[in-house]
């Protein structure tokens, strides 16, 4: 996963309209130019940030301009139609329900068995490696360690009704996970979605258990 200080980088350059500079982001986030330029190059390589030239002003090599890649993958035709409804049921549900955090996991998790349900099986050693491969065909661009224990979410199809009601979106999400999860013969409970949990990512622990037992290097 993306260290804090190069996934405020990225977040910086998501959240800007137009190519920035190195010279003047460094300016924007108070550290030198090739503190930046390093992690704007390890992005590049990864294929979050793209570069282009900034037009030519005078003599010499104009300078590199970066902007956050678009979208890795084209989210799931059924999320994306899906989109709207969501933003609506998750204002419904944060108006009305008594728990709208409680039926949105529940929404979520029969959604999560149908997305799987009926579907050649996704590629995977483990059912959590297949939920990963289930959230990179949905458009999550997801960065899963080795055991596919503890992701990061780099994408979120449903991001502006995520922001709004993250009570509901989020749990919505947690569902989805662990309904795909239950269907592939994983144990849904120890799992966790932490939103906006680091800069231009949220996080997802898909065995909590194993993480809280993990020894600190």
């Amino acid at each position: 996963m993306l260290s804090g200080p190069r996934g405020a980088v990225l977040e910086r350059l998501q959240h800007s309209a137009q190519p920035v500079a190195i010279a003047a982001l460094a300016e924007e986030m108070g550290v030198h130019p090739n503190t930046v330029r390093e992690h704007l190059e390890a992005l590049v390589a990864r294929g979050l940030v793209v570069r282009e030239r900034a037009a030519a002003t005078g003599r010499g090599r104009p300078a590199w301009r970066y902007a956050a890649a678009d979208d890795r993958s084209e989210p799931d035709p059924r999320v994306r139609d899906y989109a709207g409804l969501a933003a609506a049921l998750a204002g419904h549900l944060a108006r009305t329900s008594p728990n709208p955090a409680g039926d949105g996991l529940a929404a979520g998790w029969a959604w999560g068995r149908s997305l799987v349900t009926d579907r050649p099986p996704h590629p995977g050693p483990t059912p959590r490696h297949k939920v990963v491969a289930l959230l990179d065909e949905l458009g999550f661009a997801p960065e899963a360690d080795d055991a596919a224990t503890t992701v990061a979410l780099r994408r979120c199809p449903l991001l502006d009704a995520a922001r709004e009601h993250p009570q509901v979106v989020c749990q919505v999400h947690l569902g989805i996970v662990r309904g795909a999860l239950e269907h592939h013969g994983g144990d849904p409970e120890p799992t966790d979605l932490l939103p906006f949990a680091e800069p231009g990512a949220c996080r997802l622990h898909l065995d909590t258990i194993r993480v809280r037992r993990e020894p600190r290097g």
